[in-house]
Formats: C-alpha cells, sequence, structure tokens
C-alpha cells in the first residue's frame, strides 16, 4: 500500500506495523506528530498500543524501558534538547541493554525553528555508544522502524533514531507492508541481574557493550541503508549522511565523477571509509545535517594528508540547516538565480494569540511590576515565552524546562526582590515541581505565577500532565494553602488580579499564583467539537 506521509507519520507507521507496543513522549515540536499519529491509530483502529502522553522525557524513556524489560516493543519520542532530560535513563539504558526492541527517537531542529539550541542527538548515540540510525528519506525513516526492532533485540541495545525538522515535516510517497507485524508476547529478562546496575553488575555490562563495539561496526559495514559508489574521478569523494543526501542528489552531476558514501547508521562505516580512501580520495567533502559530528570523527581515520572539508572549514555554513544552494556552493557549482521570495513575503514575527489568557496575565502582572524599582521576571519554555517580545517585553529570562522557579529562587537568594517566575502548567509538571520544592525547602521569596492554559498549548494542545490538579501538587510540595492563589485571566478581573499578585509578593515566603483560563485555541476546537454533538 502506498500513503502520502510525513516523515514523523512514516516513522509511526512503521513503528505500528512493526509491532508497537507502546510509545512514549513528551510533545515537542518537531518530533510531536509521531506519537498523535499513533493516538489517532489507536481511536480509529482499537490497536492495543499504550500511547498516553508522559509528564516529561525521562518518565517517557523509563516507562519505555519497563515495557521492553517485559519483552515487548516500544518507542521514545522528543526533540533534541529532551535528550538533555532523559539523558540519566539514556546512558543507563545503554549498560542494561534490552528485552525488548526499544528505539529512542530524537527530532533535531537545525537553524532552531522553535528550539534555544541546535545540539545534534548523535552526540547522544556515540557518548552511549549504541546504533544510531539516520534515515534519508521517509521510505528508509518507515523500514528503519523494523529494521531498527530487530537490530536492537538481536544485539540487545536501544538504538537511537536521528531525524531534523525538514525530514520529520516534509511529504513523500511511501510504501508499507500489508499486515502489521504481531506485538511480542510478553517474556521476562534471562539475567534479572543486567538490569540491576549495582557497581559488580553495571561493570560487567559496561565490559560487555564496550566487547560489542565491533559488533555495532560491522552492521553499520554491512547494513543496507549504508552504501558506498566508486566515481569515475575518486580522488574527489563526498561523505554524505541523512537528510543531506538529498541536497547533494538535487545538485550532483554525474560528470563531476565523485566516490559518493551515503551514512544512514552508525557508529562510522570504517570499512566503507577505508574502501573510498583505497579507491583513491585526496580530498572529502562531509555534508551532514547538525553539527559536524562526522567531519570531527573521520579527520581520525584517513591519512593526514586526504583533505577533509567540511562544515569547520567553512566549506559548508557552520551554523543552522543546510540548503540546496549552500551544498551547490560545497559543490563549486554557480549559484542558481535568486527567486522573488524576499521581496513578496513579508515576515512576521511571533505572537500571542488574541483573546490568549496569558495576554491578560501579563497585562497585570506588568502593571504591578511597574511599582517596584527592580522587579526580575523569570520566564520559562511555552507560548508565554512570546511575553518576552512585543507589545508586552514582561520576562527577562529563559533558560529551558523549568529554569523560571529555580531561577528566581537563586535570584532570590542573592537579595533580589521582588522575584517572579512565569511558568506554564504542562511545564511546571514537566519540571517545575522540583524547583517549587527547592523554594519551599529554603522558605526562599518568590512568586511562582502558573499561567494554566490547561494544556500544552505551544505544541498544538495535547493533553497537560496537572490539569485539574495543580493547586493539590503545589499544597503537597509544602506551599502554605493561603498562599496558592488562582485568578482568572480576564479584563474584567484584572483589578482582582494585580490585587493578588501584590499580596503574594509582599508576602516573605514562598506563593504560588495560578492563572487559570483555557486555550483560545483549544477553546475553539471543544466548542465545534459540542456543536458537532448537539447537531
Amino acid at each position: 500500500m502506498k500513503h502520502l506521509l510525513l516523515g514523523d507519520e512514516a516513522i509511526a507507521q512503521g513503528a505500528i506495523d512493526a509491532g508497537l507496543s507502546g510509545v512514549y513522549a513528551y510533545p515537542g515540536t518537531p518530533s510531536t506528530e509521531i506519537t498523535e499519529y499513533i493516538q489517532l491509530a489507536v481511536s480509529r483502529q482499537s490497536l492495543a498500543i499504550s500511547c498516553r502522553w508522559a509528564t516529561n522525557e525521562k518518565t517517557a524513556l523509563e516507562a519505555a524501558l519497563g515495557m521492553s524489560y517485559m519483552g515487548k516493543r516500544a518507542i521514545v519520542c522528543m526533540k533534541h534538547v529532551g535528550m538533555n532530560v532523559c539523558a540519566d535513563a539514556f546512558m543507563n539504558a545503554a549498560i542494561t541493554g534490552v528485552n525488548g526492541g526499544l528505539i529512542v527517537i530524537a527530532a533535531d531542529d537545525p537553524s532552531m525553528h522553535s528550539s534555544q539550541n541546535e545540539q545534534d542527538s548523535r552526540f547522544y548515540a556515540k557518548f552511549a555508544m549504541i546504533p544510531c540510525l539516520e534515515p534519508s528519506n521517509q521510505q528508509e525513516a518507515y523500514d528503519m522502524m523494523a529494521y531498527g526492532f530487530e537490530l536492537s533485540e538481536r544485539l540487545k541495545t536501544p538504538v537511537l533514531l536521528r531525524v531534523t525538522t525538514r525530514m520529520a515535516h516534509s511529504r513523500a510517497v511511501v510504501q508499507t507492508v500489508e499486515a502489521p507485524k504481531a506485538q511480542n508476547t510478553m517474556s521476562m529478562p534471562k539475567d534479572v541481574n543486567h538490569f540491576i546496575l549495582l557497581p559488580a553488575f553495571a561493570k560487567r555490562n559496561y565490559a560487555e557493550l564496550v566487547a560489542a563495539q565491533p559488533t555495532f561496526v560491522a552492521e553499520s559495514n554491512t547494513a543496507g541503508h549504508n552504501c558506498y559508489v566508486k566515481g569515475a574521478k575518486p580522488q574527489k569523494a563526498i561523505l554524505t549522511t541523512g537528510i543531506a543526501y538529498n541536497y547533494l542528489m538535487e545538485n550532483y552531476d554525474q560528470s563531476m565523477g565523485c566516490s559518493i558514501l551515503k551514512v544512514t547508521q552508525y557508529p562510522l562505516p570504517t570499512a566503507l571509509v577505508d574502501r573510498m580512501v583505497q579507491d583513491g580520495a585526496k580530498e572529502i567533502l562531509v555534508i551532514e545535517e547538525g553539527q559536524p559530528v562526522v567531519e570531527e570523527l573521520i579527520r581520525g581515520m584517513v591519512p593526514s594528508e586526504i583533505v577533509i572539508k567540511g562544515r569547520l572549514t567553512g566549506a559548508l555554513p557552520r551554523m543552522g540547516e543546510l540548503t540546496p544552494d549552500s551544498v551547490r556552493a560545497a559543490l563549486g557549482m554557480d549559484a542558481l538565480p535568486a527567486g522573488e521570495k524576499e521581496t513578496i513575503v513579508v515576515g512576521r514575527p511571533p505572537a500571542l494569540c488574541q483573546g490568549c489568557g496569558h495576554r491578560d496575565m501579563y497585562a497585570a502582572l506588568n502593571e504591578v511590576a511597574r511599582e517596584y524599582a527592580a522587579p526580575r521576571i523569570f520566564g520559562d519554555i511555552g507560548c508565554y515565552t512570546l511575553g518576552a517580545l512585543s507589545p508586552f517585553h514582561a520576562i527577562h529570562a529563559c533558560v529551558e524546562m523549568g529554569a523560571s522557579v529555580t531561577m528566581a529562587k537563586g535570584a532570590a537568594d542573592a537579595g533580589q526582590h521582588p522575584a517572579i517566575a512565569v511558568i506554564g502548567d504542562s511545564t511546571f509538571t514537566h519540571s517545575g515541581m522540583t524547583g517549587l520544592l527547592d523554594c519551599v525547602n529554603a522558605n526562599a521569596n518568590v512568586v511562582v505565577l502558573i499561567s494554566d492554559n490547561l494544556t500544552t498549548g505551544m505544541t498544538g494542545g495535547q493533553d497537560s500532565a496537572g490539569t485539574g490538579r495543580l493547586e493539590q501538587i503545589c499544597c503537597g510540595l509544602g506551599v502554605a494553602p493561603e498562599h496558592v492563589r488562582v485568578v482568572v485571566p480576564l479584563p474584567k478581573n484584572m483589578e482582582e488580579i494585580k490585587n493578588v499578585l501584590r499580596e503574594e509578593i509582599d508576602y516573605n515566603g514562598t506563593s504560588v499564583v495560578i492563572a487559570r483560563r483555557e486555550c483560545i485555541q483549544t477553546l475553539k476546537r471543544h466548542l465545534k467539537a459540542a456543536k458537532k454533538v448537539e447537531s
């Protein structure tokens, strides 16, 4: 069967067809559609696949490892910065190994379309010493799910699958199997001690992981997705990875005669690199999306007299996504005529939706903040981060998920007053609760303003883990109940909101103000659905 699928959807369908039992994820662009596709398939087809959103990426990976422990196949989905959140579980899963197949899917975001950095998840695979797959097109993304599960189970290791924004959010025709593979039956690990990382067992496991490295490399050398083609003029060679292969093929002219090594599985296929060198390569252009991972590795694999070009040398841009034009320049080709894009498309900065509750929250907060000499407002990751822009200019910092609460605490420890944290409901349960506990334990003089829109709004309206329970969570963490205040951010309530903020700023201790009103976008969808039911 043929389907027109996003890269994310191809991954999801590939996982379903490969006998998936569970998907665990926290929403994050550009990975969100993988889990949403599976959730929709489950609701439509009554598939027995666990597919609820997790509280954060760490809990997601741990739950997936638990399913793998029971012999079943699981995937974990996240954007690249989510790898930082689950790094502890990820690194140790490489030591425990797996029982059922386990694939960790990281969607990187070169050019930071919706992210705060450009980190490359391939470093994590190398760090953990596990195999990494990097599809160059949607068909490979689909096919690699079945292959990845088989590889994971055969080698008893987690597998990282790395895609980028263009792969995740572009469409292509994908050929799928006629019927999905049956899910694995439940089975216990043969060696339970493999999953008990006491030092004695961990040392043994680690030695096994190190000993397995030649096997992992051999898999890369023989895997069908890695491909080497000797050119008519092999003195010039090109090593390209993942989606970057498409940029090369869009420009490549057979008359160039270069040898081409396409890499979509890691560790780097050393035998194929050696063959490229033995065929006479004197200059190797490395074309890879993201950071110069391969460019750095290959410098230690080939004779020093071979010239290596890539992002580190300036042959390709050091930052941002590759483009067909940048690859064209690296190939020494003339630029194509410029289009009219720059003159006919006007840039539009992002802004909070009209009618959004965050707007009224910021309006009240700004008015109150102006009453103090030097207020500091620490923001967080979510729709409300747009409060840093015009017309509000309301926050003074935004670093990573959950940092608002603990940065406010640190500022208060330094003597800052008022120190205010602004955090969303989903971000609060993702990684803000532990920071609030630190505040409570120190009786820090901070106000934590939770802007609760009853959803994970920035990524499209997924379920939020704390919906309906934020007051109980804050009180359970030790905040005095009388200093857990709830307001409704509407213009008619502006005076009440400002008074509540003033009272809690003047309170010498930790307090929480919850500004609760449903996201305007999810409200529209809910009203539309209700109207449809009524009719």
